[in-house]
């Protein structure tokens, strides 16, 4: 049993001796450039002087948000990682020899193994091409490994390793980075992570699909006997809250059907010409309206709002939100019956050809038409008549009875051409 113990140590050392011979493995990206590759998998609407509209989830193969700064990271969340991962990672350069060594010798004489990736060589792996990305774990793997982790340790200080660490690292599920896992299983920011919270994200990292209650008992191992009641509620909180819908990490949601209509890529920050002060006094205008509304049972509704001049978009709101019974319905864009939005081009029609004037009269009163598919009896909307009324007024309460006798005086031919004319391409049939 010395004996192979002592074989176990001398292929250590020989390890360390290739390295010093051979040469530090190939250098991987560099810190700044690792950071500028990072994309969230959010995207985020911004209005014309780049205040955030609305956040949407762009890429649903991982989770994760954006970069977050070794500054930003809870010191719990620190201490907790290093404790888990890597205890002597401000004293070696990249490979821990004692711990690799105890590991080659448990694997000589049996019992529990333990494992010998440092921070740095399990970063390694995710960066540099060919140190470990496979998932193989043979000697040539771990060689590579190791000979990447010496090149980073060269070119990267300790504090972008931990901080690159921290973000590429996975901990659950989807949920790749600490912005990510902090958000979702504890609903708070990386900087705010308490000595609980950060016991049991640190564990997380080896066990990531562990229940809550193997969670837990990691956790304890870690932490006083009297804190383990604490911790297990912890765990089941944040196993629980990986169920449900994740929280977006920008508390705005102003134009979600916008988004929708213009956002692609993750990571993307698309400006507009929206104005977020407009587009909340839109909003709030149309839960006015449909307020006052609520007795004819309207429901919902949309504003979009267009500078005249230039034709900018200055507000666009979708829906009534919360208060609509089909909130992610674009009732801006919708397809639908086109009804009133056709009347002040059949009264413009009439009044060119000099057929109506605003002021001319008409009679809103009960009318029956034949066609050849029945009696066509045409409703306003209130179910009511107004009796005589002017064109200007019939407009303005887009009512429906002197529509169709307009209609009926300036001709369904010419009108259907008008249409067409001004981009009503799709009005096609009888």
């Amino acid at each position: 049993m010395k004996a192979r113990v002592l074989a176990a140590l001398a292929l250590l050392l020989l390890c360390a001796a290739l390295a010093v011979y051979y040469g530090i493995g190939p250098q991987g990206p560099s810190f700044s450039s690792t950071r500028e590759a990072w994309t969230s998998s959010q995207s985020w609407l911004l209005d014309r002087s780049g205040e955030p509209l609305q956040a949407q989830r762009s890429d649903f193969s991982l989770q994760r948000d954006e970069w977050v700064s070794f500054e930003h990271v809870s010191p719990a969340l620190l201490e907790a990682v290093l404790q888990a991962e890597d205890r002597r990672f401000y004293q070696h350069g990249g490979v821990d020899l004692r711990a690799l060594g105890a590991g080659a010798v448990q694997s000589v004489i049996g019992g529990v193994r333990r494992g010998a990736s440092t921070i740095s060589m399990q970063l390694a792996a995710r960066l540099v091409p060919g140190a470990g990305q496979e998932g193989r774990r043979d000697v040539r793997a771990k060689w590579r490994q190791m000979r990447a982790a010496w090149a980073l340790e060269r070119h990267w200080s300790k504090r972008e390793i931990l901080e690159a660490y921290l973000n590429q690292v996975s901990f659950r599920g989807e949920l790749q980075g600490i912005g990510a896992a902090s958000r979702v299983l504890m609903r708070k920011a990386p900087a705010g992570l308490s000595r609980h919270e950060s016991l049991l994200l640190a564990v997380m990292i080896s066990s990531p699909n562990a229940d809550a209650a193997r969670l837990a008992a990691r956790a304890c191992a870690r932490a006083p006997a009297q804190e383990c009641a604490a911790l297990r509620v912890t765990a089941d909180s944040a196993v629980r809250k990986m169920s449900t819908a994740p929280v977006m990490p920008v508390s705005v949601e102003l134009a979600p059907q916008l988004a929708r209509m213009l956002l692609r890529n993750p990571g993307e920050r698309l400006r507009t010409t929206v104005s977020a002060p407009l587009q909340r006094r839109a909003s709030d205008a149309l839960r006015r309206q449909l307020l006052g509304l609520g007795d004819s049972n309207v429901r919902d509704g949309a504003v979009v709002v267009l500078d005249n001049e230039n034709g900018d978009l200055l507000a666009y709101v979708g829906s009534a939100g919360p208060a609509s019974t089909s909130g992610q319905v674009d009732g801006a864009r919708a397809m639908r019956q086109a009804g009133s939005t056709l009347k002040p081009f059949l009264y413009a029609l009439a009044f060119e050809k000099r057929y109506l004037t605003p002021a001319s009269l008409l009679d809103d009163s009960p009318l029956n038409l034949e066609t050849t598919g029945g009696l066509y009896i045409p409703q306003n909307y209130d179910r009511q008549f107004k009796g005589i009324v002017s064109a200007r007024s019939a407009l303005a309460a887009s009512l429906n009875i002197p529509a169709v006798r307009t209609l009926i005086l300036v001709g369904v031919e010419a009108f259907r051409d008008r249409l067409n004319a001004v981009g009503y391409v799709d009005i096609n049939r009888d």
